[in-house]
């Protein structure tokens, strides 16, 4: 995850401290040693069951009731031990979350453990009711999914109404005082709707966005993702509109997800632009050190059938079961066929060893300390395995062998 917000405007923001190994940032307990040594944050599907029929929709959810799903006691089970090991953050997704028969058992267990939840949700089922349960409970905030306006969203998600369906759900939050937000993911499909959505977003004052990147997993396969040239101005609207609302003293959080290759992107213009900031982002860069530390380290994913994966897009690759061995056993193995799995995907403390393992431009681009050689999940979906490269990296051969240490300007 890639946060505009402050790379770009140096603004602080609430994670900055598990992100960036930032002291004193908002929110921040404890600092980690650094980011390999971070507990994971865990995606769990709750369900597959879904309203809506949206056409990148990783999990291919229907509207339908899937057998395997684990019972409320094997819910509680998984929360307890997400507790007790100390997990980051528990993200409820879905399917729809809120068409889960105990969601509100599970959101009242894990707020009450302590663990920091949040939500992903197409909105449309939210109702008042729901609102004020959210923010009785302690859900830390609730993303709600967007990729277009009106109809263009609706064609998207596969139900006419749905666009306002989803709005209406965030107002309802936003009445009551919930942290809300709404989550995009970029498209040939939709990108030339930008302006539009960016507009949208600042008449709205809604507080918090992300732009993911398309993963094609799901009916995803059958979506066109971005070519280079259109990452790249995507990108650059999104700065352009995250300066914009900075100079207008907005406080407003904006972030890019499942491309790492955004931040090397965002300190290359800085570099080139003269901006004093630069320096500072490659430090923060630095320390988070991109995809090497994501999936199977920064991130996991627990699915519908309590199958445990490195992230919620790389469920081809299963490391274990919550219904036979706690997560937090699975995830800390030594012995094990996932523990073999496990250590071979986070690699060595160095990146210039772990490096070694890619293949592809990614086995030679020099921001790779600062990357990680982009998203691996998609670069084992293009290649078979997960050492090839990232196809949607978007950065050009030249920007790749730049030397961009601090002093040295592109």
């Amino acid at each position: 995850m890639i946060n505009i917000s402050r790379l770009w405007n140096g603004v602080e923001q609430p994670a900055d401290h598990l992100r960036y190994g930032i002291s004193g940032a908002p929110g921040a307990s404890c600092v980690p040693a650094s980011s390999r040594q971070r507990k994971p944050i865990v995606v769990w599907n709750i369900t597959r069951t879904c309203n809506l029929r949206c056409v990148h929709c990783y999990a291919d959810s229907h509207a339908e009731i899937y057998p395997g799903e684990l019972t409320k006691e094997q819910c509680y089970a998984v929360i307890d031990d997400l507790a007790e090991y100390g997990a980051n953050a528990l993200l409820l997704s879905g399917g729809e979350p809120l068409l889960h028969p105990h969601l509100s058992d599970l959101l009242q267990r894990a707020t009450g453990r302590g663990l920091k939840v949040t939500l992903s949700t197409n909105g449309t089922r939210i109702t008042p009711e729901w609102a004020r349960r959210f923010k009785d409970f302690g859900v830390a905030y609730v993303g709600i999914s967007l990729d277009g306006i009106g109809e263009v969203h609706d064609r998207f998600r596969g139900v006419k109404g749905a666009f306002d369906a989803a709005i209406r759900g965030f107002r309802l939050c936003e009445e009551v005082g919930q942290k809300t937000g709404l989550r995009l993911t970029l498209t040939r499909n939709n990108v030339q709707g930008m302006p539009q959505i960016l507009d949208f977003i600042e008449r709205e004052n809604i507080p918090r966005v992300c732009f993911y990147h398309l993963v094609p997993m799901g009916r995803g396969v059958d979506v066109a993702a971005l070519r280079a040239e259109e990452s790249r101005a995507a990108l650059d609207m999104l700065l352009e509109r995250a300066a914009a609302w900075h100079a207008a003293g907005s406080t407003r959080e904006l972030l890019t997800v499942t491309q790492p290759a955004d931040g090397v992107y965002i300190l290359l213009r800085q570099i080139r632009e003269g901006t004093p900031l630069a320096q500072q982002t490659y430090k923060l860069l630095s320390w988070n050190g991109g995809g090497a530390n994501s999936s199977g380290r920064g991130i996991a994913n627990i699915d519908t059938q309590g199958r445990i994966h490195p992230d919620q897009f790389w469920q081809q690759l299963t490391l274990g079961n919550v219904k036979d061995e706690p997560f937090s056993r699975v995830w800390e193995a030594t012995l094990s066929p996932s523990a073999e799995t496990l250590r071979e995907l986070r690699g060595s403390e160095d990146p210039v060893e772990r490096q070694k393992l890619l293949s592809g431009p990614c086995a030679t681009c020099r921001h790779f300390a600062l990357c990680g050689g982009g998203y691996r999940t998609r670069a084992a979906i293009a290649n078979g395995h997960w050492r090839g490269s990232d196809p949607a990296c978007y950065l050009t051969d030249a920007e790749r062998q730049l030397d961009i240490r601090p002093g040295i300007h592109a």
